[in-house]
């Protein structure tokens, strides 16, 4: 494992992605999206998904793929989503390791998410304990959701003004380059971990840091932190 300098010395607060990153969701999402697409004559989501925008949660892509069934049909996706979602979600090895980790230093740990806020707090006690976290921010509570800087600024408020948010106080994972670019605009590193869950690729890599897995992060941040 190469040390990539992930010391934690001055590191104000953690925030974490949910879908594919803390959880992985994709399986529930595919499956109950797949339920939802025949029903308007559509194609499966490996070929209906070419029309989102990437700059978009997956709830906001619902007007481009329905047109105006949207509202129709995220109801029905909501509906068949909880009721599998129990059945298959599940942490990423190391993921509870990691987030010890950052208490254990006295790292405030947050979620930011584009996702619908019924879902993601349905879903998130079945693999963790709610209270560890210091702040939850889920789609459409901030003026902007990711990838604008504003969900992280928003995020964070109660403990770092916006100045203050650097590659040092902050550093947000996430699988994607939304989640990258949120960090980037804001100020704060940004960390990747994992594939991307739509295959998107990176306009340009810069100052990210990756990681192929949170067992790959968790041993590196002991490393740089053993010292």
């Amino acid at each position: 494992m190469v040390d990539k300098g992930l010391n934690v010395k001055g590191l104000k607060v953690a925030v974490f992605d949910w879908d594919n990153t803390l959880a992985e969701s994709r399986s529930t999402l595919v499956y109950a999206i797949n339920q939802v697409l025949p029903q308007y004559g559509l194609e499966t989501w490996e070929i209906v998904k070419q029309k989102r925008d990437n700059n978009l949660s997956f709830k906001d892509n619902f007007p481009r793929i329905f047109g105006d069934k949207a509202e129709e049909a995220y109801a029905k996706y909501t509906e068949i989503y909880l009721k599998e979602v129990q059945k298959r979600i599940h942490a990423f090895p190391k993921t509870q390791e990691v987030l010890d980790f950052f208490k254990k230093n006295h790292v405030a740990i947050m979620v930011m998410t584009n996702k619908d806020r019924r879902l993601l707090e349905y879903e998130l006690p079945l693999l963790f304990n709610p209270k560890i976290f210091d702040n939850i921010v889920c789609g459409h509570e901030a003026k902007e959701d990711k990838p604008f800087g504003g969900h992280l600024v928003w995020t964070v408020k109660d403990i770092l003004k916006p100045q203050d948010i650097n590659h040092k106080t902050v550093w947000v994972m996430g699988d994607s380059p939304m989640d990258s670019r949120c960090a980037q605009a804001a100020g704060a590193r940004p960390i990747r971990i994992g594939k991307p869950i739509w295959g998107d690729k990176d306009e340009k890599s810069g100052d990210i840091c990756f990681f192929d897995s949170f067992v790959d992060f968790y041993e590196s941040l002991l490393l740089s932190n053993s010292k």
